[in-house]
């Protein structure tokens, strides 16, 4: 009960009688005109009498294992009290204003949230991650609690940290006294009532610094809260924008420990990217339409660790950054790791894509993890997005051949990528060459010559032997007799356009 009432703000909720050390199992509706069921074990609400009209609910809600009461203000409370007391049970009141549904609403988000930590701790190594990750890109020192002001998970910080940070990790809880203080400036109750990232102000003289907020919920239910204190830097520039992508990656991972035999979402999201899980079922069970466009961002580290563990610590840190960025671009973005590769399904996404992107790029450079970005192009519907996922790793392909690219979309590489996919249908069919070229080829390497290479560069320079030359640091008239060698050499006809072109894509072969 104490613990109840510290979640909820005696501000809220006033103890007025009985102990406040009993255990709360869950909370009822008693109303007088209604057949008094079993309370055993609850916190009762009692709805329809308040004041001195109230005893006799009183009792009635104790005879039926009530372990408190809670009744509106009305007058006659000492009447109230000595109900209680005779009866063994606690009594709480309430203001006059305040309904009845949401008080009931937040008693169970806190008792539930409550249960759950108590129950389960298999995400506390997620929340942990995702802690340390928010860290990172806010520059803050991170604590995640649960509704009833529980600290889940929180980063790691060798930064300076405050009295109400120490003593919220000390105590796996928020101290009594600052959530007090918490509640009289409003924070609670804007965390609960939207999506939005609030501003605590530094407080010297009680020994708080500043710090972000923001509500993690599902709907309209509060499940939590994500806070970051500053250090001795000030916040990051984008840090809002990340705690609020943090925010809706969190309330995921609550509410999968409240239904574990769900598929992992994770799960459908890699069936989807694969074309093994049907969109209907991935929208269906992540809310989301199927009928709205989509985009694939795919990253991959630009080099591979040989140590394995090594390997799989950059490859969480990257999908735990993708994550909280994608979620923050897009409320429904998808993210799940397939091999080496993480992938981002980002629904309705825009010309900000590329900048979103280069920033991902950005802030794990930071944290010394070299990534690469690929983006693949918008497809029209959610079953569709294996295709652009395809584009995407096209991308990446290519971009691995320029280690000092970033980022880079399908528009951007779409020629490249046509001209590999050419090149490499033309390596695994030796019998669609030019046997010509190959004896060019077989030419240079007995005798020592650049027949090839000289070639190339005519060709590459659309038959401008001036600027084919000075690529290759030679007189013109020394390339002229390279090119009239080559043509003898490999009875090549450089005057037919589609001849030509053959010849030009299997040099490309050779050379690459």
């Amino acid at each position: 009960m104490r613990q109840l009432l510290l979640a909820v703000g005696e501000p809220l909720l006033e103890p007025a009688a009985g102990s406040l050390d009993a255990l709360v199992q869950g909370v009822g509706i008693f109303d007088p005109d209604d057949e008094t069921g079993s309370f055993a074990g609850e916190l009762v609400l009692l709805v329809g009498v308040r004041g001195r009209g109230a005893v006799r609910s009183v009792r009635a809600a104790a005879r039926a294992g009530a372990v408190a009461v809670v009744v509106k203000h009305g007058g006659g409370l000492d009447d109230l009290r000595a109900a209680a007391e005779d009866s063994g049970t606690a009594l709480l009141t309430v203001g006059p204003r305040m309904r009845w549904d949401q008080l009931q609403t937040l008693l169970r988000e806190v008792l539930e949230a409550a249960s759950l930590a108590a129950a389960s701790t298999a995400d506390s190594g997620d929340l942990f991650a995702l802690a340390q990750t928010v860290a990172v890109l806010t520059a803050g020192s991170v604590t995640i609690e649960d509704a009833g002001n529980r600290v889940l998970a929180y980063s790691r910080s060798d930064d300076e940290i405050d009295e109400l940070r120490r003593l919220s990790i000390l105590g796996w809880e928020g101290p009594e006294q600052y959530l007090a203080l918490l509640r009289e400036w409003g924070v609670y109750q804007r965390l609960r009532s939207g999506e939005e990232v609030v501003r605590v102000e530094e407080r010297p003289e009680l020994g708080i610094r500043r710090r972000l907020a923001v509500g993690i919920r599902a709907g309209t239910q509060h499940l939590g809260t994500i806070w970051v204190q500053e250090g001795a830097q000030p916040f990051a520039e984008r840090a809002e924008s990340a705690l609020l992508g943090a925010a809706r990656l969190a309330a995921v991972q609550l509410l999968r420990r409240r239904s574990p035999s769900v598929r992992p979402r994770e799960d459908l999201v890699e069936g989807l990217l694969e074309g093994r899980v049907s969109a209907d079922l991935v929208a269906g069970h992540l809310g989301l339409d199927p009928s709205a466009p989509a985009t694939v961002l795919a990253i991959t580290a630009r080099e591979v660790e040989r140590d394995r563990s090594e390997h799989e610590l950059h490859r969480l840190e990257i999908s735990n950054v993708v994550s909280v960025h994608a979620t923050s671009y897009r409320r429904g973005a998808l993210v799940a790791t397939v091999g080496s590769r993480v992938y981002a399904v980002l629904p309705d996404a825009d010309a900000s894509l590329p900048t979103v992107a280069d920033h991902v790029v950005t802030v794990l450079a930071r944290a010394g993890t070299r990534v690469q970005a690929g983006i693949g192009s918008a497809v029209p519907a959610l079953g569709e997005v294996s295709t652009s996922r395809g584009e995407a790793d096209r991308v990446l392909d290519a971009m691995a051949r320029t280690p000092d690219r970033h980022v880079a979309t399908i528009s951007d590489l779409r020629a490249e990528i046509l001209l590999d996919e050419t090149l490499s249908l033309l390596e695994e069919n030796p019998d669609l060459r030019d046997p010509a070229v190959g004896t060019l080829v077989a030419h240079d390497a007995e005798h020592g010559t650049e027949l090839v290479t000289s070639l190339l560069a005519y060709l590459d320079a659309l038959g401008d032997v001036r600027a084919a030359a000075t690529g290759l640091h030679i007189h013109p008239n020394t390339l002229r007799h390279r090119l009239r060698r080559a043509k003898a050499i490999g009875g090549l006809r450089l005057d037919d356009p589609r001849e030509r072109l053959v010849c030009h894509l299997q040099l490309l072969l050779a050379t690459r």
